[in-house]
């Protein structure tokens, strides 16, 4: 790795990440195949592992994406194989991935019992860290459904924190108490606050005159939903000291770096994969290696919540 890649280099949680990109769960992340094209051929600097449940999930039926104007809308309802399937894929991409690729597995459930038992298998599979899902805006009785019951919350983050050692993510959704439950959050243990999801949307076909998904609603990602969630990240650097991951319409290193300014030691990119390819994750580490450059900054570290100092 040359010197000037080093500039890109982040620490998060004694994690070391080659770059500040992380692909975001959900997209082109639920095998060992495709993560391995989004970090050898996407250049991706870790990856969150597609959102998985102790049993197998079918998800909604289809049509489950919508195209918009601003992004997209999906209603996938969170599919996957199950814990047990799951666990052969994160084996066998936890193989073959780099040291300095960090492997974060997205997991989901309303049960301490439960989410204590997945959070110890995925352990024990050499995840590096795991990322509870606390921010789907279209699952019933997951994500930020579950988010709403404070006490709840709590308990499942102190009975994750029990039996695992490795860091743990929260990631949160769009909800006007965001700021307060972070701070509950890392008051029981969290290691880092992931934000925002998909933002809970829906579209009408006009000549059908009727709803465009299955299941009516869904989660609006891409561009539209950026500078709501760069207002997030501003908002909760204010209010806690564990790290934060940005999320949210991220497309070009000019957006990943709002995200940095705003507070955020590292991005996810979701929806961008989809709409620009895999490449996006090598078009924005060059551009932020530029920007680091001219603007005579050591490292991307050194930006960290600069937005602040005003």
């Amino acid at each position: 790795m040359s010197v000037n890649l080093q500039k890109l280099r982040v620490e998060i949680k004694g994690l070391i990440f080659r770059n500040p990109t992380i692909l975001a769960s959900g997209i082109l992340s639920n095998t060992a195949g495709l993560i391995k094209r989004m970090v050898f051929e996407g250049g991706a600097g870790g990856v969150t592992f597609k959102t998985i449940t102790l049993n197998p999930r079918k998800g909604y039926d289809n049509p489950v994406i919508a195209v918009v104007k601003a992004g997209l809308i999906n209603s996938m309802g969170l599919p996957n194989p199950g814990l047990d399937e799951a666990l052969k894929e994160i084996i066998e991409a936890k193989r073959i991935l780099p040291p300095d690729t960090p492997l974060i597995v997205s997991f989901a459930s309303s049960d301490p019992t439960e989410a204590q038992y997945i959070a110890g298998k995925l352990e024990e599979a050499k995840a590096d860290a795991i990322e509870f899902n606390l921010s789907c805006p279209h699952a019933k009785k997951l994500g930020l459904v579950l988010s709403q019951d404070m006490k709840l919350v709590e308990l499942l983050i102190e009975s994750i924190k029990s039996t695992t050692k490795i860091p743990l993510f929260v990631k949160l959704g769009l909800q006007d108490n965001i700021v307060d439950l972070a701070k509950r959050i890392e008051n029981k243990g969290a290691d880092v606050i992931v934000a925002i999801n998909t933002i809970r949307a829906m579209v009408i076909d006009v000549y059908a005159r009727r709803p465009v998904l299955k299941n009516i609603y869904g989660g609006l990602s891409g561009p539209a939903i950026h500078p709501i969630a760069v207002r997030v990240v501003y908002d909760l650097y204010k209010n806690i000291t564990i790290p934060i991951i940005g999320v949210g319409g991220v497309e070009d290193w000019h957006d990943a770096l709002e995200f940095i300014l705003a507070g955020a030691k590292a991005i996810e990119i979701g929806t961008a994969v989809y709409t620009k390819g895999i490449e996006v994750f090598k078009e924005i580490c060059r551009g932020l290696l530029t920007y680091i450059e001219s603007e005579g900054f050591n490292s991307i570290s050194d930006l960290v919540g600069l937005a602040h100092k005003i």
